[in-house]
């Protein structure tokens, strides 16, 4: 494969097929002591003249790329959205007060304003929340009050309806003692008008989106959705009904939209390119999405045409293959200034690994989100590795360990299906009770809200 950072050069036939001795190395059983079969030398693959290709990138480095190639573009142009529209987003102003918090002197509770010691006359007439300034009150005297309404002036205190009772003559008396301003919020005990409530970065959340209304805050300042443009190549792909006659069931068209809105990105389309070279040059060159996303054609098949068209329009690799199983023979080129593709494996659960190696973290920088904190957890079984490369395993998540889950092949997503995240493995393989840095995926993620706009 062309070496990475470099001009694209001529396809390498990388994909996910292993060889005989990495196939028999997966399936072999674990030492009795749980331990999984140690890693031999990285070989070095040869190119179809002979020639010494580049080694894939190792998959903590290709990470490492994806987020470094969002940053190194032009900074992205700031928008101002409703705050309807603005939930997952990133402030790209601070969120300072236009006003004090609260605006006025206002009742924490149900009850009575009163002033001066009781007990008290009660006015006729009561303070309900949304009205105009009420009359002053003067000592002795007290006024039927809700929660949120404006505080009489010259009030001394609010006295909690179960707190209060009134005798025969119709006196408010106090059932245990009350202390000058109880339960009113002075004007401003929040803040005061052009204190900063939030800095630039900080992820708009539902409770963000409440205070920035409680301020008076109409639209916000935000960092734009990065825009993504899925092409599912392949002519073998049906979109309905029962595969049949060697064409299968498009699995990646309908998966990976709400994969990548989960992500934070924009989709503003999804074409289906089949295998025809010149239509997926075509949308490339024509696309003004902030990334590219392809399915399928990254190796050197016969009708894999992503290395040749990136060639062709002069795109620079950044990642060509990754020592990551599934998921290979995925790549990462720079097609212009501020505008990337990402090539996904064409087989499912490769594509969802090339997702989370690639397409999460250049979309996470685009969008100005801050990387998850790595955690990891203890596995209940030994997993075997593969010799060479990591592997990123479906588990499902109980308690303080990480189970394993069966049909995690490259084509297979019925693991992935009801997992909760994927566990990192190690060349060589886990032991069982090693623990193993697990990627959530963005349903089993807290705050998964935010993202699925």
């Amino acid at each position: 494969m062309t070496a990475p950072g470099t001009q694209v050069g001529a396809p390498a036939a990388d994909s996910d097929d292993l060889d005989v001795e990495e196939a028999l190395a997966l399936v072999r059983e674990p030492k009795d002591d749980g331990t999984a079969p140690a890693p031999r030398h990285e070989p070095v693959t040869e190119g179809t003249d002979g020639s010494e290709r580049h080694r894939a990138t190792p998959w903590p480095q290709a990470r490492e790329i994806a987020a470094r190639a969002a940053r190194s573009g032009a900074r992205r142009a700031t928008v101002s959205v409703p705050l309807g529209d603005a939930l997952g987003l990133v402030l790209a102003t601070p969120l300072e007060a236009l006003t004090d918090l609260p605006s006025f002197d206002t009742s924490a509770m149900d009850g009575w304003s009163v002033a001066g010691p009781g007990p008290w006359e009660v006015r006729d007439e009561g303070v309900l929340a949304g009205h105009a300034q009420p009359e002053p009150l003067t000592d002795g005297e007290a006024v039927r009050i809700t929660t949120g309404a404006r505080v009489p002036a010259d009030a001394t205190a609010v006295l909690r309806s179960e707190h209060g009772r009134t005798d025969a003559q119709g006196k408010l008396h106090s059932t245990r003692d009350i202390a000058q301003g109880q339960d009113i919020r002075p004007r401003g005990q929040e803040c005061r008008s052009g204190d900063q409530l939030l800095p630039v970065g900080t992820l708009i959340t539902p409770a963000v989106l409440g205070l920035a209304a409680a301020a008076g805050y109409d639209t916000v300042t935000v960092v734009p959705r990065p825009r993504v443009e899925v092409l599912v190549l392949g002519d073998e792909l049906l979109t309905e009904g029962l595969p049949h006659d060697g064409l299968i069931r498009d699995a990646l068209g309908p998966m990976l939209p709400p994969w990548l809105r989960a992500f934070g990105a924009e989709v503003v389309a999804v074409r289906r390119i089949g295998d025809d070279a010149q239509a997926l040059r075509k949308a490339v060159t024509r696309s003004d999405a902030d990334l590219i996303l392809t399915t399928g054609g990254t190796a050197a098949g016969p009708v894999d045409h992503v290395h040749p068209i990136l060639e062709g329009i002069g795109a620079e690799l950044l990642v060509d293959g990754v020592k990551v199983r599934p998921g290979h023979p995925m790549l990462l080129a720079r097609v212009k200034e501020n505008q990337h593709l990402v090539g996904l494996p064409g087989n499912p659960l490769a594509a969802v690994s090339g997702l989370l190696t690639l397409a999460e973290p250049l979309l996470r920088t685009l969008a100005a989100h801050p990387a998850p904190e790595p955690y990891a957890l203890s596995l209940r079984d030994a997993v075997q590795g593969h010799p060479n490369d990591t592997r990123l395993i479906p588990v499902v998540l109980r308690g303080d360990h990480a189970q394993s889950l069966h049909y995690n092949g490259p084509a297979m997503l019925r693991g992935i299906a009801v997992a909760d995240a994927l566990a990192v493995v190690p060349p060589g393989g886990a032991r069982q009770g090693e623990e193993a840095e697990l990627l959530d995926l963005p349903w089993a993620a807290a705050g998964i809200g935010v993202c699925f706009t």
